[in-house]
């Protein structure tokens, strides 16, 4: 299949490392001009530097927040593709979850996808094309028992993702998640060693943690972020065209369900 996204436009939240910057450099690559967005103005510059033979450029924004998010509305009033990729996770004992840290997961991994749906579907309406893609989890159907803060949060953003495609219904835009397994990313290798004894190769602690709290998974292994990355790809491309509303899976079959 040919992946072109000539011509448009997409913005990945998130995306100055791990699954988001994978995100952002295959989209690029496939064609797309290309909005780096990280919290500090460095970073985005670096990860912009880092991606320099690619139509990439930053923003720099905390949209997490109602004024990080229009700050990025002021330098990018439209899009054509919206990956909602930006999400916190950490292990906490679930008694031990204090409302703040309910409301700030909500806040990032919740609220900050529904304000850019929100504010970019009107004009990818007008325009009769476009793209909302969230990154979800495995978390979200399989809870995972040392960060139900964290999977309660992405199930929730399912159910966003399903609902604003009802929405658009019948517009030429499709809204739609993708729900990634355990994948290798530097985030990752510091929560997989809050599980195991940090003393371990990391070779060995993947496969220990694999082991002993992902043992459903039949890759048997953490995704690359790249494999995620080819998923959304697709989904932001014409070849998707009639999948809308829908959560797919890059779970390497964690998920022990035919359907989601």
């Amino acid at each position: 299949m040919n992946i072109d996204l000539t011509g448009k436009t997409a913005l990945v939240t998130g995306s100055t490392q791990g699954i988001g910057l994978a995100i952002a450099e295959t989209l690029a690559r496939s064609g797309a001009r290309v909005a780096i967005n990280g919290r500090t103005a460095s970073r985005v510059d670096e990860t912009v530097a880092q991606l320099g033979d690619l139509d990439v450029v930053g923003v720099a924004a905390d949209v997490a927040t109602q004024k990080g998010t229009e700050a990025l509305l002021e330098q990018l009033p439209s899009v054509d593709i919206l990956v909602n990729n930006l999400g916190i996770f950490g292990a906490e004992p679930a008694r031990e979850i204090t409302d703040e840290q309910w409301r700030k997961y909500f806040d990032v991994n919740v609220l900050a996808a529904v304000r850019l749906i929100r504010s970019y579907l009107p004009g990818m309406i007008e325009k009769g094309w476009g793209r909302a893609i969230q990154i979800a989890s495995d978390s979200a159907i399989v809870i995972p028992e040392e960060m139900i803060h964290y999977g309660v949060s992405k199930t929730a953003l399912l159910a966003v993702s399903r609902g604003f495609a009802k929405d658009a219904a019948g517009t030429g835009v499709t809204v739609n998640s993708v729900i990634a397994g355990p994948t290798h990313t530097a985030g990752v290798e510091d929560f997989v060693y809050q599980l195991v004894d940090k003393s371990l190769p990391w070779d060995e602690a993947q496969r220990e943690f694999m082991r002993k709290h992902r043992p459903q998974s039949l890759l048997q292994r953490l995704i690359e972020p790249e494999e995620i990355a080819n998923m959304v790809a697709y989904l932001a491309s014409p070849l998707a065209s009639a999948t809308t509303g829908g959560a797919l899976r890059v779970d390497g079959g964690y998920v022990d369900a035919i359907l989601p």
